[in-house]
């Protein structure tokens, strides 16, 4: 294990052929993470970002990557109590911020969105952003899987049009931030799996639209889908990247 003075954790041997592996052919592949990098890792409290928390926290003690990340949870005004994600940070000397918002009342309070997801990614993007660029990072790690990104592009499709999806990296053009997601290979069943093996802390969504969404919709009809063709998601990341759609792209963001 790097550094000096900590416990001694041991990764259970099949972690590795689980998702680790998985994580850093991603990594490696679009370049997500360089020696000196100071990253920003936007937790939630859901399963996702509490599995990459966990993954960051193992790529640092226990791989060749060199860098350095602070763990942000935006604070959106809601009663969500996050010492259980305090705790995990602590036991781990991993630093932990947490970004006080207003965003919940502006949503829900004063613009009262009929369809709020919109506006509410765009405030929480801008107070991440913000925060990253406070603490003195120069990246910013989100919690996208695979699922994420199969689900992206149908939305895209059926509701835009649009023949598109997020990438594992994206210049932040206006911050001067890299975006990187390195969950990209994985699925979510796999994310679900790493926060019950490890007891990760997973707190519940107070959002009033959460289960309500287009997002939702479009969830169902992927597990319909993989129902008859189990290998779907994999199928469709070979797809997107034999067709170099994932290339890291500038953002004006």
């Amino acid at each position: 294990m790097k550094g000096q003075g900590k416990a001694v954790y041991q990764i259970k041997r099949t972690y590795g052929k689980w998702f680790l592996t998985k994580v850093k052919r991603a990594i490696y592949r679009y370049s997500m993470i360089t020696a000196g990098d100071k990253i920003a890792v936007g937790v939630s409290g859901g399963k996702d970002s509490s599995a990459l928390l966990y993954i960051m926290w193992l790529l640092k003690n226990y791989s060749p990557l060199s860098f350095d990340f602070h763990a942000v949870f935006l604070d959106l005004g809601w009663p969500v109590d996050a010492a259980p994600l305090a705790s995990f940070c602590r036991e781990r000397d991993i630093p932990f911020h947490v970004e006080q918002t207003a965003i919940g009342a502006i949503v829900f309070e004063h613009r009262r969105e009929e369809n709020p997801c919109a506006l509410c990614a765009h405030l929480r993007r801008g107070a991440l952003h913000e925060a990253a660029r406070r603490l003195g990072c120069n990246k910013v790690a989100l919690g996208h899987h695979l699922d994420d990104l199969l689900e992206t592009f149908l939305l895209n499709w059926v509701y835009t049009g649009r023949l598109a999806t997020f990438t594992p990296v994206t210049h932040l053009a206006r911050s001067g931030l890299v975006l990187i997601r390195p969950l990209i290979y994985l699925p979510e069943a796999t994310l679900a799996g790493i926060a019950r093996a490890e007891n990760l802390p997973v707190m519940d969504n107070p959002c009033p639209a959460s289960g309500k969404t287009k997002r939702e919709e479009i969830r169902t009809l992927v597990g319909l889908m993989a129902k008859a063709y189990p290998d779907i998601r994999e199928k469709f990341l070979t797809a997107i990247e034999n067709a170099r759609w994932l290339e890291s792209s500038p953002n004006s963001q």
